[in-house]
């Protein structure tokens, strides 16, 4: 039975990519939908109308990472994607960050992704993928998000990594660098009405980047970021020198 995997599923642009699945990807019979918010995971079950597990896990911790490894020990599915969306990110400078933050960050983001990444790969045949959701955050170094885009180039640079050495197992890695969108990560951010630069940049639409990011990965692209005004701003960041760019990406 072909299966998804949707980490960071319970709202946001993680409930956009299992909707999305559903509807560009019909082999896909089974969805694992994982977020420690269980009844919203619940709901997201019942309006795919699919067999689903709702996995409530909390990702930086070993216990829910032991959870899902002998959970795909036990069932040996044939994940045709993975969607490594959990993370989350903090504004403020660094010096005023609080420990729990920093570190929280680095785990979600860095190391949680990577695990998961290790415990499904074993289990994506040929032809299958893994869209690991990145930030045009990782295109520049910001002043003010110093944690979280650092998080994000390491997500950026893993994905082109693992990409490269799975070619020949006919399975491809998706890194998706979407700008600002319009979920609750903004909120638990504490970006919204905390910055000038987010304030000014235009939107992207969640359905839309979730979509189109999915089309892009099996069409065995390596990078993904939407909207023109963002991809010049991708192609900026490798044509300059960072700290030109700096001054402009100040959150």
């Amino acid at each position: 039975m072909g299966i998804a995997i949707v980490t960071g599923a319970s709202s946001g642009l993680g409930r956009e990519y299992a909707l999305a699945l559903k509807k560009l990807r019909p082999d896909i019979q089974e969805y694992w939908l994982i977020a420690r918010r269980k009844e919203r995971l619940e709901a997201l079950g019942k309006a795919l109308d699919l067999p689903y597990r709702a996995l409530d896990m909390d990702l930086t911790q070993r216990e829910s990472l032991e959870r899902l490894d002998a959970l795909l020990a036990q069932e040996q599915p044939q994940v045709i994607c993975l969607v490594n969306n959990s993370g989350f990110g903090r504004l403020g400078d660094f010096i005023d960050m609080p420990l729990k933050d920093v570190g929280g960050m680095v785990r979600l983001n860095c190391q949680a992704l990577t695990e998961v990444a290790s415990a499904v790969l074993p289990y994506i045949p040929k032809g299958g993928v893994m869209i690991n959701v990145c930030s045009i955050a990782a295109f520049v170094p910001n002043a003010r998000m110093a944690v979280y885009c650092s998080t994000k180039a390491y997500v950026l640079s893993l994905s082109k990594a693992l990409r490269y050495e799975l070619k020949g197992r006919g399975v491809n890695v998706l890194a998706v660098c979407p700008a600002p969108m319009d979920t609750e990560f903004l909120e638990v951010a504490g970006i919204t009405g905390h910055s000038k630069t987010f304030d000014r940049l235009p939107r992207v639409n969640p359905r839309q980047v979730a979509e189109k990011s999915i089309a892009a990965a099996f069409k065995g692209r390596a990078v993904y970021t939407n909207r023109l005004f963002y991809k010049f701003y991708r192609v900026l960041a490798k044509l300059l020198p960072s700290s030109w760019l700096m001054p402009l990406a100040k959150c």
